[in-house]
């Protein structure tokens, strides 16, 4: 208690550079999936490659990607550009599969309906086919976001500045206060941002509020 007392300019920059790194490769992530899914949803021959193409991109160890990355892209190991990058690629392996499900499961009235009443492909799906896969995709985002903070901690091995950092000092200095405050600080910064996307979620779906009252409670 007394480092972390001694030290809360450090954390919180740590913190607050964690939090730098996580939110654009989460909403990255996100914003390309969306359409991939969607593609992959829609035409048939495309689910197996794209879905599992995605999925066995989650298998590549993170180290290693961090440190090829930036010969593709043309960043330096240290970046952060280089970072969110990685995260996002780890985050559409993810989201991609969560979006197809997701839009395959949205009824097939609703879409022949929408059909039916002159709606257009794209707004058919902005206004149907989004909000009714709704729950799915969001279930899909707070997997990626909890991942996500999670593997911005394996930057701090080469140096990117993060919450990771105090594991690696701590290690190295022995100071076990350091790493246990590295630890609960990116389980508390998922744990936020997890609950931030449920709110966002019940603010954006106010269908889903609604409960269904029991049968016994309507029979009395």
């Amino acid at each position: 208690m007394n480092w972390l007392l001694n030290n809360q300019p450090t954390v919180w920059a740590a913190l607050w550079s964690h939090l730098v790194l996580s939110v654009p490769a989460i909403a990255a992530s996100f914003l390309v999936s969306v359409p991939v899914g969607w593609a992959a949803q829609r035409y048939r021959w495309l689910r197996f490659p794209v879905v599992t193409g995605s999925s066995l991109m989650y298998a590549i160890p993170s180290l290693p990607l961090l440190i090829v990355l930036p010969l593709v892209i043309g960043t330096t190991v240290r970046s952060s550009i280089n970072v969110v990058v990685a995260l996002t690629l780890y985050g559409i392996a993810l989201m991609v599969r969560s979006v197809a499900d997701s839009l395959a499961a949205v009824p097939r009235d609703a879409i022949t309906s929408a059909t039916a009443m002159g709606f257009s492909p794209l707004r058919r799906f902005l206004a149907v086919e989004l909000p009714l896969a709704g729950p799915g995709l969001l279930a899909g985002l707070r997997v990626v976001a909890v991942s996500t903070v999670a593997l911005v901690t394996v930057s701090a091995v080469l140096g990117v500045h993060s919450l990771g950092m105090l594991f690696t000092d701590g290690f190295q200095r022995g100071i076990i206060a350091e790493v246990v405050t590295g630890i609960v600080g990116t389980v508390v910064l998922a744990v936020v941002i997890d609950r931030s996307l449920v709110a966002a979620g019940w603010l954006l779906m106010p269908w889903l509020r609604a409960r269904p009252r029991p049968v016994n409670e309507g029979a009395a």
